[in-house]
């Protein structure tokens, strides 16, 4: 995902490939059909100007959908595809963006150029990365919750979104009685839930196991046998505590508040890889897929594969930069800095992410800085009142700034959402004034920018793309 213009990479479904994109609609006279998307397999069919920008097309929208004026910026326009996302700005022309989207590709992805030629964007209106989740939860309106609900669901069956057993059968079991109310007996579930299909409730990785090739059809049946009666279980406490007729909104309430403890809910979100741990001489210089969600609270480094976080900070807790490619086949390189120990003593770490999305993913976690420090009226305070920071009276976005200043502590379970430092790949070191020296040193001060100060100099990236 990314954007100054920025775009964020892609849940795909299966149908995408059938979404026909909005350039290709246009025709030589000035009108477009446009098509909208909305998670929950629901679209908006309008008929627009060429030049239509995303401020314009928003009234349209909201007005077809009802939306309240109140909570008209929880919601934004996303160009997206397969291979790349991208949430625009008011100003913005889709179709525009349509026509330079190969050059997008080109420069924030490691596509082919065969996928490039045969990849196609849609638009899609889905929340708004920037809207914080403290409003999101004082919405009442039924129509914009169920949207919300919608697009949550999507992440949480697509993996976007890990979660630990407790939330997704819980979530699973609020799916069922959204869909099919509750009260109903259990002939009746396990007939809805057969032909639904376990997938329509529960994340992709757990209806499809972890036995691999060596699983048993027996093991497979019994696993999904005990899936099933979770969930049925966990369906009559929602039927139990909610009443014979709970209202739609009280079961949306339900399922978002759930969504809201997981700290990378409302991200966007970047790909990218990172070092694997050195196990020895052949397994050297081998690395691993990772998404970068990246949101108003932190960064959250999640395993592609396992599914579960390998580092969550919050602003607090980090400083940040980004390297260019030095020489041609290298990388551009967002690095991550945190404290950490080594035998019991402080030291500093550095995690390297390597992406086409590094510059972006920067100006995407400045941006995020700025917003919070401003809405907090130049002071961010966390919440649990672990850390205070005070705004910083330098102007010219120094590295200094920050220096020497503590930073939260992380905390570390066995949870999913929970950080797993022991297994990255990490440089410790001191700072001498010259260079890195990977030691189990004294304290050092920071390399890079903290998330002290609510001025920095801006990323500079092109028209092309946007930063939400």
């Amino acid at each position: 995902m990314e954007g100054d213009e920025c775009s964020f990479p892609l849940e795909s479904s299966d149908d995408l490939s059938q979404r026909g994109s909005v350039a290709s609609s246009a025709t030589l006279s000035r009108a477009l059909d446009v098509l909208i998307y909305l998670f929950g397999d629901r679209t908006v069919h309008l008929s627009m100007d060429l030049s239509v920008n995303v401020q314009e097309l928003g009234r349209s929208v909201r007005d077809f959908l009802q939306i309240p004026e109140s909570v008209q910026d929880a919601f934004a326009f996303w160009l997206c595809s397969p291979l790349l996302e991208l949430q625009l700005k008011p100003r913005h022309q889709p179709y525009k963006l349509c026509r330079q989207w190969q050059d997008l590709l080109y420069r924030f992805t490691k596509a082919s150029e065969e996928d490039i030629s045969q990849d196609e964007p849609y638009l899609q209106y889905r929340r708004n990365v920037f809207y914080p989740k403290s409003k999101e939860l004082q919405i009442e309106d039924e129509g914009v919750l169920k949207l919300l609900y919608e697009e949550a669901r999507n992440k949480i069956l697509t993996d976007r979104y890990p979660c630990d057993p407790e939330h997704w059968t819980s979530l699973g079991a609020l799916s069922l009685a959204l869909d099919e109310g509750v009260g109903l007996d259990r002939q009746k579930l396990m007939v809805t839930i057969r032909e639904k299909k376990l997938a329509s409730f529960l994340p992709a990785h757990v209806v499809m196991g972890c036995g691999g090739l060596m699983s048993t059809l027996r093991g497979k049946a019994s696993r999904q046998a005990g899936l099933e009666q979770n969930l049925l279980e966990e369906y009559r406490k929602i039927s139990t505590s909610a009443g014979n007729s709970p209202e739609p909104t009280q079961l949306l309430h339900q399922y978002l508040s759930i969504c809201h403890a997981l700290p990378y809910y409302g991200c966007g979100f970047f790909v990218g890889e990172i070092d694997k741990p050195v196990q020895g001489i052949l397994q050297r210089g081998k690395r691993k897929a990772v998404n970068v969600g990246i949101c108003l609270e932190g960064v959250y480094v999640m395993d592609v594969k396992e599914k579960h976080v390998l580092l969550g900070l919050r602003f607090s807790e980090l400083s940040w930069d980004h390297s260019y490619p030095e020489e041609e086949g290298d990388s551009h390189i967002l690095w991550l800095e945190f404290d950490g120990e080594e035998d019991g003593t402080p030291v500093n770490k550095l995690l390297k992410i390597y992406s086409k999305q590094a510059e972006l993913m920067s100006g995407f976690i400045e941006f995020c800085v700025e917003l919070k420090s401003s809405s907090e009226g130049g002071t961010a305070t966390e919440r649990d009142g672990e850390l205070s920071l005070s705004q910083s009276d330098g102007q010219d976005g120094s590295s200094e700034r920050g220096r020497g200043r503590q930073r939260g502590k992380l905390r570390r379970q066995s949870s999913v959402v929970c950080s797993r430092v022991h297994s990255l790949n990490t440089i410790s070191y001191v700072d001498n004034g010259k260079e890195i020296k990977r030691l189990k040193p004294k304290r050092a001060a920071s390399f890079f920018r903290q998330a002290t100060a609510p001025t920095y100099s801006a990323v500079q990236v092109t028209e092309s793309l946007e930063q939400g």
